[in-house]
């Protein structure tokens, strides 16, 4: 077998690839279109905060405050990160509401947003959902965001 190398398996590559992460510490989540982080499917506090502190820019300062908010309004809300979305909802009643992120703001999906008091302002196409479009400098009104976050939580969720 002159001149022939030895070939690493795939299972010890992985391995030492594996190894060479925990080395050098957490590898950065990927920033998808529009600077969405992909972060793993989990559920719980760590992939929420995991998500939020992978948002680029300004939109991670919106992200900890949406958060806040939120936790604020709903103490003990549950939180998951599906589809590189986090998701806020009630236990075994689903989820009621969901963030993302875009090149130029910060989408709040409210499932059953249209039944809330005001509507949220953004339209989809899906019958009951409404979104909140947050921009870089939008102020946000704290009053109106919890009082829709109060609304969401006691509709039914969406089962995801």
């Amino acid at each position: 077998m002159a001149g022939k190398t030895p070939r690493t398996s795939a299972k010890g590559a992985k391995k030492s690839a594996t190894t060479k992460t925990a080395k050098r510490g957490a590898a950065k989540p990927r920033l998808l279109a529009g600077g969405n982080p992909q972060i793993a499917k989990g559920y719980g506090e760590a992939p929420v905060q995991a998500y939020i502190a992978a948002m680029p820019g300004w939109k991670r300062d919106v992200g900890h405050r949406l958060d806040a908010l939120i936790v604020r309004t709903i103490p003990g809300v549950h939180k998951a990160v599906k589809w590189n979305s986090p998701l806020y909802g009630m236990d075994g009643e689903g989820w009621f509401l969901g963030i993302h992120v875009f090149t130029r703001y910060v989408k709040v999906a409210f499932f059953r947003g249209a039944s809330l008091c005001p509507m949220p302002p953004g339209e989809s196409k899906q019958q009951h959902m409404r979104y909140l479009d947050i921009h870089e400098n939008d102020e946000i009104d704290e009053a109106r965001f919890t009082a829709w976050v109060k609304q969401a939580s006691r509709l039914p969720g969406e089962r995801m």
